[in-house]
């Protein structure tokens, strides 16, 4: 192919083999951790097609649309060179995409991130040569059994592309939580009190006679959330993903309504969480909380920021209904004695106190160190949530606890 070859040689990128390439190529950058997105892709398609396909303009086209932060340059660069080599697994893409498929000798290292996300082109490697009538398509989507293996696997034990999978995968996970009877009424099919200007105004329609009269009932809300998340060391990996599902699990748009949510995360002390809650972007809200919290992998002194909930933050356990989530494994350093106390004021303020503990994915697991010892005594009940197995059985748990 001609070094001035254009795109309009090389067909329509929206009718092509171009776009379906370019959505794999974004595919590998994701499992590399690099953050490509739907309307990063859809920019570098008008990119390619502005610039043209010679392998400089194409890379640095590329490079400016879907990078956004400066140590992932060098992952995309790497990544780049390495996808668009080997003419055994994307024949039909380097003949499409490429002017030139130059040879560049394979880099002496390569970025841990970077050789991850090209495992499964190395698998296409070593695969066998495909028949004639067989495609050489590269298609970097994950099989069932792939998915099925990642929901059942221990948070702790992914690797970086498969956490950053999983992340996003349980932030499609719902939680329906359970709702009450609000002291706020609407007009309704049952009730137990009239509505009489719902009476009245449809007297006006009937000229003044009062054919129906409508009731009041009490407006169903769901519950007050409360959450208290560890980001001790060990749970180091558990809490980002957790905040991530129930930011997502508890927005307007799953549950249908809005939902309070107060949010903590206590370590050696206690970092408010809410207002990092109320942005509307899960990353938005992550980065924020990362922000706030100034004691992320320490240790876990869990009685004194329940102390310091109750001196500061008492009034947002509302009415002794509140669903109070405690997302730890019951690692503590503190006092015992503080720790009983502060449980106890707890529970007795909420209307439940869930444990929420990631070591259950251990058989045979028993709560024997002092802290978890404790927690196990004053909560109301205790799940497991070391993967999205579990995060997809908490509505039904939840819901089978509270009626408890």
């Amino acid at each position: 192919m001609a070094q001035g070859a254009t795109i309009s040689q090389l067909g329509d990128a929206r009718t092509g083999k171009l776009a379906d390439n370019l959505s794999g190529f974004g595919r590998t950058l994701r499992r590399a951790g690099v953050r490509v997105d739907a309307a990063r892709m859809a920019l570098a398609q008008q990119a390619v097609m502005l610039v043209g396909l010679l392998r400089e303009d194409f890379s640095a086209a590329l490079e400016a649309v879907l990078v956004s932060r400066e140590q992932d340059r060098m992952v995309f660069r790497e990544l780049f060179d390495a996808y668009f080599r080997n003419p055994n697994v994307a024949q039909k893409l380097l003949a499409q995409m490429l002017p030139s498929a130059e040879s560049r000798a394979e880099p002496a290292k390569r970025r841990p991130r970077v050789s991850e996300a090209l495992a499964p082109v190395r698998a296409a490697r070593s695969a066998p040569p495909p028949r004639e009538d067989d495609k050489v398509d590269f298609d970097a989507a994950m099989t069932a059994s792939d998915l099925q293996r990642l929901r059942q696997a221990d948070f702790n034990q992914l690797s970086a592309s498969e956490y950053l999978l999983v992340e996003r995968l349980a932030r499609d996970i719902p939680l329906p939580l359970p709702h009450y009877a609000a002291r706020r009424t609407r007009p309704g099919l049952r009730g137990s009190r009239p509505h009489w200007p719902g009476a009245m105004h449809l007297a006006a329609r009937s000229g003044g006679e009062v054919l129906r009269v409508p009731l009041l009932q009490r407006r169903q809300q769901p519950l007050p959330l409360l959450v208290l998340v560890d980001v001790s060391g060990s749970m180091e990996r558990y809490a980002r993903l957790l905040l991530a599902f129930l930011h997502a699990a508890t927005a307007p748009h799953h549950t249908g309504a809005v939902v309070r949510r107060d949010v903590f995360a206590f370590g050696t002390g206690l970092t408010d969480l809410t207002p990092a809650f109320r942005l509307a972007d899960t990353d938005a809200m992550l980065q924020a909380a990362s922000h706030a919290i100034h004691d992320f992998a320490g240790g876990t002194r869990m009685g004194e920021s329940l102390a310091q909930l109750r001196a500061q933050h008492a009034r947002r356990l509302v009415g002794r209904r509140t669903l109070v989530l405690l997302i730890s494994d019951g690692l503590d350093t503190g006092a015992p004695e503080v720790l009983a106390q502060e449980l106890g004021w707890l529970r007795r303020h909420a209307g439940r106190l869930l444990w929420l503990n990631p070591l259950l994915r251990f058989e045979g697991y028993a709560p024997t160190a002092r802290g978890a010892a404790e927690l196990h005594r004053q909560a109301h009940g205790m799940l497991a949530v070391h993967n999205l197995g579990r995060l997809q059985d908490l509505a039904a748990s939840l819901a089978t606890l509270l009626r408890q």
